[in-house]
């Protein structure tokens, strides 16, 4: 007969002083995509929750300006170019007028070099605005700088958007963090790198583990200062605007932690400074038996430490019936 067990998910640290904050989960890389010219979007390839690659084209704009622009640049340019020819062809028979015989004076070489110098001057010039006006006739297709999922979309078809105004927010898969805000209180004892315990509420309170990796200068919104917790971990439901909690230990060693686990979680023997836990490999469904140190009696629960991380399933009953390898299901109380 496979015994059932209870358990609880490892979760809750037991040293320095546990803080609790609620967040939301951000993108760790994110953009928001914008035209980088004004005017009316006439077309929109994307939508919220569309996955987008690199270069692909997600929006158009009306472009009939932009090519008129560029019709007449070009006709600009190439009236320069030929004023810049002439010149050349000027300033070369002046040239060779004053060396052959002296007929030409050296001022009016000089004059004759100038000009051809303003003309190419003009005909650079001409290049440069043709050479923009076909830029921005580019930038009336916007592409995605890189593959994402398209999180927002801030524009409707033939709406008048400015440069710069935002027409998506996209986010790249994958990396996750948790944005909170921390009280000025306790903002001196977060630091980078500081672990974290988080626990998502829509996902069944599930747990994982984090690491401080942005701390913001400057106080926000009631003189708390924002910081993020990289999501140590790749769930395809962990997506932005989830709500999250995080749990940081502040103040003491936060590399030496330790968790809270109701004292029938410990074998029997178990002696104030060493003592076992079983715990479950949800993938084999057995349990195997795990040292743990520093034991420390708290009323009806156990401080402890070792082999255990934050999300490991821990038996809290039946223990001493229990050994290495042995196979169990999880109790159900509807059975």
């Amino acid at each position: 007969v496979v015994r059932a067990v209870r358990t609880i998910s490892v979760a809750e640290p037991a040293s320095g002083r546990e803080r609790r904050f609620s967040g939301i989960v951000e993108a760790a890389d994110s953009s928001s995509l914008s035209f980088e010219v004004t005017g009316q979007v006439t077309e929109l390839n994307a939508d919220v929750g569309d996955r987008i690659t690199e270069g692909q084209q997600i929006a158009v704009m009306d472009d009939s300006a932009y090519r008129l622009n560029v019709e007449a640049a070009r006709a600009e340019e190439q009236r320069a170019r030929v004023e810049a020819q002439d010149a050349q062809n000027e300033y070369s028979r002046v040239r060779r007028f004053y060396e052959m015989d002296g007929a030409i004076s050296e001022r009016a070489v000089e004059q004759s070099l100038a000009l051809r110098d303003s003309a190419q001057e003009a005909h650079n010039f001409a290049i440069s605005r043709l050479q923009l006006a076909e830029r921005d006739l580019e930038r009336t297709i916007l592409r995605s700088p890189f593959s994402g999922v398209v999180a927002e979309r801030h524009v409707d078809t033939f709406q008048q958007v400015t440069r710069g105004q935002k027409i998506f927010d996209v986010f790249i898969e994958g990396a996750m963090e948790v944005a909170v805000s921390v009280p000025e209180s306790e903002i001196e004892h977060v630091y980078l790198g500081l672990p974290s315990v988080l626990s998502f509420p829509g996902l069944q309170n599930r747990v994982y583990e984090g690491l401080v990796t942005e701390i913001s200068e400057v106080a926000g919104t009631a003189n708390a200062f924002p910081i993020r917790i990289l999501v140590d971990a790749e769930n395809p439901a962990i997506r932005p605007g989830v709500t999250a909690e995080a749990s940081l230990i502040l103040g003491g060693d936060a590399m030496d932690r330790a968790y809270l686990l109701p004292i029938s979680a410990l074998d029997s023997g178990a002696t104030p400074e060493t003592g076992f836990v079983f715990r479950v490999d949800q993938s084999s469904m057995t349990v195997t038996r795990v040292p743990v140190s520093d034991v420390d009696i708290r009323g009806n629960m156990v401080a402890i430490g070792g082999a255990i991380e934050p999300g490991d399933l821990i038996v809290t009953a039946g223990v001493s019936f229990l050994r290495d390898g042995q196979a169990v299901r999880l109790w159900n109380a509807a059975q």
